[in-house]
């Protein structure tokens, strides 16, 4: 077994975190730099404030993963860092600070797929869980299925078996709250409110699933929110609802992105003939998402690696994971290592 230490960094949003991790699992220090409060006055990430607050927290917080860990520079066996996808800007200021720490201590450089970097946190949750499997990745910037399996080499590579053909399910959790409002960030504040709404107050359930039978659609159920809140006059309008409209209409937001959610990934198992699931990314924290999938996983004999809530935000143990299976399968990145948002 490949032995490592490797410190990881992790910059695609709005999120500032590192860690320094043992074989991939071990995590002897970790910080996350949360800038929720920041962007909460505008009502969503605003990138040119996430890159600053990036550029901020990085090198202390580098500073402070050493101090905490006991672990110096030339312990590492390599620098880790996520470089797609996400704001261009804010992966370029991790990226560069990446770069720069393995120059500087002349170490190897490995660039870490974000979304890749959700599928390993379900394995750091189960450790059973094995190839093939269809793992459900679902935040502010992606909702796709993937089929996950090994290459020649031993490595979990993932390819899209479904996707959303528009909005990302956090994205419309976000335009939704806003729309009720109820502010930022929106999938935290519409689960509070749904615990007293009627999740079936509104005829939503099928609204996010097109007809390709694949696939997931956000666009038509934020609209439909959108006119049962603010009615004809549009997003300008007064709000129309009173408390308990307002929990119904959360309620039954929500209950129709999880029927989708569990839907389109159980019919995704039974097509490709998995036994796991796994689900990862910030939406992957919503407890009525946990609970459905975990239920529908168990009623069909399949098994679910489902990370703690912890782990399903952006957060560099789930990069120090990934790295740690790409170093050990002798993959290296140079310093020309690129980004891309998607």
């Amino acid at each position: 077994m490949t032995e490592s230490l490797i410190l990881s960094l992790e910059s695609s949003c709005d999120e500032t975190a590192g860690s320094i991790m043992r074989n991939g699992r071990e995590v002897l220090a970790q910080f996350v730099a949360s800038q929720v409060d920041m962007h909460r006055a505008y009502g969503g990430v605003v990138p040119e404030v996430a890159c600053r607050a990036h550029m901020e927290c990085l090198l202390p917080g580098v500073d402070a993963l050493l101090s905490e860990s006991g672990v110096a520079p030339a312990d590492l066996d390599a620098v880790a860092v996520t470089h797609r996808p996400g704001l261009i800007g804010a992966l370029l200021v991790g990226v560069s600070a990446a770069k720069a720490l393995a120059l500087a201590w002349e170490k190897p450089l490995i660039g870490v797929d974000h979304v890749e970097a959700h599928v390993a946190a379900a394995g750091l949750a189960e450790p059973e869980l094995s190839t093939p499997h269809v793992a459900l990745v679902v935040s502010g910037g992606h909702t796709n299925l993937y089929l996950v399996d090994r290459d020649a080499g031993g490595v979990e590579r993932m390819a899209v078996i479904a996707h959303t053909l528009d909005d990302a399910a956090g994205e419309a959790f976000d335009k939704a709250a806003k729309l009720l409002g109820l502010g930022f960030p929106g999938g935290p504040v519409i689960e509070r409110t749904a615990r007293t709404g009627d999740p079936s107050a509104y005829a939503w359930k099928n609204a996010c699933l097109p007809k390709d039978g694949a696939n997931f659609s956000f666009s038509g159920l934020k609209t439909a929110v959108l006119y049962a809140a603010r009615g004809k006059a549009g997003r300008k309008g007064p709000l129309l609802l009173d408390g308990k409209g307002v929990a119904d209409a959360a309620a039954s937001f929500q209950a129709a992105v999880v029927h989708a959610l569990v839907s389109r990934t159980m019919d995704a198992a039974r097509r490709h003939g998995v036994n796991w699931l796994a689900l990862g990314g910030g939406v992957a924290a919503n407890g009525s998402l946990r609970k459905e999938l975990a239920a529908a996983a168990e009623a069909a004999g399949l098994r679910l690696a489902v990370p703690p809530p912890g782990l399903c935000t952006d957060n560099a143990i789930m990069v120090g994971a990934r790295a740690h299976a790409l170093f050990a399968a002798g993959i290296r990145d140079g310093l020309d290592l690129e980004t891309a948002a998607r």
